[in-house]
C-alpha cells in the first residue's frame, strides 16, 4: 500500500516508517506539508494518491495548548477536518490517531478503564481540540479509524520514559513523582503494531483504544523503569497538587481495548513493552 503519514517526523511517526516500511511511505511534515493549509494539504494529497493516510500531526503539548487556545484549535480540529476532506476527496482511508484526554479522567470508581462506548468529557484545551478533531472526522469520514492512546513513549523521545531515565542516572535527592494518576504507558511500537493490523482490517472503523495492558501511575511507572535499568535513585510517591501545572491532570484515564479484544487482538502489558523498549532503547 501507498501510506501517507502526516507529522511523520515525530515520535510515532519515525516508529511507523520503521514497522510499515513494507509499503510506500510518504512522511507529510513541516515544512513542505501543512496541516492547516486546507488548498495545499488537498493538493499534495491529491498527488499522491495514498491508499491510507496515518493522522499523526497534532499539538501535543498539553499546557502549551492550555495556553495558546486559537493553535491548539487550528492544529487539532481544523487540521483534522482538513485531512479527512482531503482523504474523501482521493478516496484514502484514515487512521487518525487521538487521545485519553478526551475523558474528564474522573472515574465513577476505582479501578476503572474508559471504553470505546464512553461519553467523551475533556476538561483539557487539548482533550477539547482532539475531540474536537474527532467529531470533524466523524462528520467527513464516518468511515474512519480513530486510534485514542496514552501515555506514549518511543525510540529517541521526547518522552517521560526518557527524562526519568536520565534523572534517575543523576545522583541527588529522592525524585518525587505523580503517584494519583493512573493511565496504560505505551510504547509506539505497540501502537505501530496496533496500526500494522488495522491495515489488514479495511471494514474496521469507528473509535479503537490501541493503548498496553494494565494500568499504573507514574510512580509505578518510574519504579519499574528504575529497576529494569538498575538505577539506584530513590523515588518517593507524591501527589499532582504538589505539581501544579496550567492544564489539570486526569486522575485516571487508562483505556479499555474493547473492539481490538472482539477482533481477537491483544496488546502486551505495559511492563512487557517497558521491558522491551529499555532493551532497545538504552542497552544495546
Amino acid at each position: 500500500m501507498k501510506i501517507v503519514i502526516t507529522g511523520g517526523k515525530g515520535m510515532l511517526g519515525r516508529t511507523l516508517q520503521k514497522k510499515l516500511a513494507q509499503h510506500e511511505i510518504v512522511v507529510a511534515d513541516l515544512p513542505e506539508w501543512d496541516i492547516t493549509d486546507a488548498d495545499s494539504l488537498a493538493e499534495k494529497m491529491a498527488a499522491e494518491k495514498p491508499d491510507v493516510v496515518v493522522h499523526c500531526a497534532a499539538m501535543t503539548k498539553v499546557d502549551d495548548c492550555e495556553t495558546n487556545r486559537e493553535l491548539a484549535f487550528r492544529l487539532n480540529e481544523e487540521g483534522s477536518r482538513n485531512v479527512a476532506i482531503a482523504c474523501k476527496s482521493c478516496g484514502a482511508r484514515l487512521i487518525a490517531i487521538s487521545t485519553d484526554y478526551v475523558f474528564s479522567g474522573e472515574p465513577p470508581s476505582e479501578p476503572w478503564a474508559w471504553s470505546e462506548t464512553d461519553i467523551p468529557r475533556p476538561r483539557t484545551v487539548y482533550g477539547a481540540s482532539k475531540f474536537a478533531g474527532e467529531q470533524m472526522i466523524h462528520m467527513i469520514l464516518p468511515d474512519a479509524v480513530i486510534l485514542r492512546i496514552a501515555w506514549l513513549y518511543g525510540s529517541g523521545g521526547p518522552s517521560f520514559v526518557h527524562t526519568m531515565a536520565k534523572l534517575g542516572a543523576q545522583e541527588g535527592a529522592p525524585l518525587k513523582v505523580v503517584n494519583d494518576q493512573r493511565g496504560n504507558p505505551t510504547s509506539c511500537h505497540v501502537v505501530a503494531d496496533v496500526i500494522a493490523f488495522l491495515l489488514t482490517k479495511p471494514d474496521v472503523s469507528g473509535i479503537v483504544h490501541g493503548t498496553c495492558e494494565d494500568q499504573c501511575t507514574w510512580y509505578d511507572l518510574t519504579v519499574e523503569l528504575f529497576r529494569l535499568l538498575g538505577l539506584k535513585r530513590e523515588v518517593v510517591p507524591c501527589t499532582t497538587d504538589e505539581f501544579p501545572r496550567p492544564a489539570p491532570r486526569p486522575k485516571n484515564s487508562a483505556l479499555k481495548k474493547s473492539v481490538l479484544n472482539l477482533l481477537g487482538y491483544r496488546t502486551p502489558r505495559w511492563q512487557d513493552a517497558l521491558a522491551q523498549f529499555v532493551r532497545e532503547e538504552f542497552q544495546q
